[in-house]
């Protein structure tokens, strides 16, 4: 967990981080989002502590990170940036065993925890070990470095813009790649982001940065549907705004308990389905009613058109 009580950051005359304060619970991913110059990297780089903080307290389970060395800290944290900075004349087994080999484990156990790591992002060690970065895709490079943010197994992983270099494709499949990774592991991360829809599909809560202030940090539900007055809203705005927001719920979020009695000729849906999935199944088929199933296949009610439509902030 870290929990960051009324930080800030000031340079010279300029006020970075405004007294910003914020709890990020174990195994969850937040997303920090803003435009350039709205503090986000500067409060990830507080918790790490390559930058100080001028006031406040951040406080990584439990305990203050400004007592414990700084780079003790950031040994036991992962660190990810844009571009990787992965050493270009390191092999890629090199460069994932970085933090191990500082923290001083032997030979066999950092190449079991590299060959590991190798794996569990797809490439096959006994390919891509002894390559170098300028040899990689730039999917490749960005798996990489998360391995190498991940070897010294972190309970904490820091992400500054890790997919901003990457095509729209490859970037997709990345995002899909840590969603997997973060849920498989277990992780607490910390991402920062400049792209609401990306920060929409990866955070379990999001927060919106302006000018150095955090104006609002929720899940990305309620941020859709009840975004703050201003920026907030103008960030969320968008005739697609309700589309995103059906997204994130499913069946079960929407459904009437009472009897699904809508012809036993249509095909039921699944509870676990998302709203917007649902709803293009109500309009394709032309009806305003779906019976709706638990995984096991008994009944679970029924789905209106005009719950989902609710459910979007729309008139039934």
């Amino acid at each position: 967990m870290i929990e960051i009580e009324g930080v800030s950051r000031r340079f010279g005359d300029t006020l970075a981080v405004d007294d910003v304060s914020l709890r990020v619970e174990a195994g969850t991913v937040t997303a920090l989002v803003g435009a350039s110059g709205s503090g986000k990297s500067t409060l990830l780089r507080m918790i790490n502590r390559l930058i100080e903080p001028s006031a406040g307290t951040v406080r990584i389970d439990g305990r203050d990170a400004a007592s414990v060395p700084g780079e003790a800290l950031r040994r036991g944290i992962g660190y990810v940036i844009q571009g990787y900075g992965l050493f270009p004349h390191w092999t890629v087994s090199r460069n994932v065993a970085t933090v191990p080999a500082l923290l001083g484990w032997d030979r066999a156990r950092i190449a079991r925890r590299v060959d590991e790591l190798l794996r569990l992002f797809d490439l096959d060690p006994d390919v891509y070990a002894a390559k170098l970065p300028h040899e990689l895709s730039g999917g490749q490079q960005q798996r990489v470095g998360v391995a190498r943010a991940l070897a010294a197994e972190p309970k904490l992983l820091l992400m500054d813009e890790p997919f901003g270099a990457l095509d729209p494709l490859i970037r997709a499949k990345a995002q899909d790649d840590l969603v997997a990774l973060q849920r498989r592991l277990g992780i607490t991360v910390v991402l920062v982001t400049h792209d609401m829809e990306e920060a929409i599909r990866l955070g379990h809560r999001i927060g919106v940065m302006e000018r150095g202030r955090l104006l609002q940090y929720a899940p990305p539900a309620e941020l859709l549907a009840r975004p703050a007055p201003g920026y907030v809203e103008r960030l969320m705005g968008g005739a697609d705004r309700p589309f995103q927001l059906l997204s994130l719920l499913t069946v079960a979020d929407a459904r009437d308990d009472g009897p699904a009695d809508v012809g036993a000729d249509v095909a039921p849906v699944p509870e676990t389905l998302d709203l917007r999935d649902a709803l293009g199944l109500l309009l394709w088929r032309g009806v305003d009613s779906l019976p709706v199933v638990a995984a096991d296949g008994a009944p679970r009610g029924r789905l209106t058109l005009s719950a989902v439509l609710r459910r979007a902030g729309r008139p039934a």
